[in-house]
């Protein structure tokens, strides 16, 4: 019954692994952020502005990034 656990953790830990590194893959936005959401128009707020190339708020970011993956 150990072996089955061990597989299944180690099998978990190479998938988050490999969905860090997609992530980190992944072109980072960059240039002047805006100030309000390109799509609810709600201010966004200056400490994620400082990332550079923000578009989106982060409840709208999150939205938009759900419907990239389907």
């Amino acid at each position: 019954m150990g072996d089955w656990f061990e597989q299944a953790s180690a099998l978990e830990q190479l998938e988050r692994e490999h969905a860090i590194k997609a992530q980190r893959a992944r072109p980072r936005p960059s240039g002047p952020s805006r100030i309000h959401c390109l799509d609810c128009e709600k201010p966004i707020p200056e400490n994620r502005r400082a990332l550079g190339g923000i578009v989106r708020c982060t409840p709208c970011e999150s939205i938009s990034e759900q419907g990239n993956r389907r």
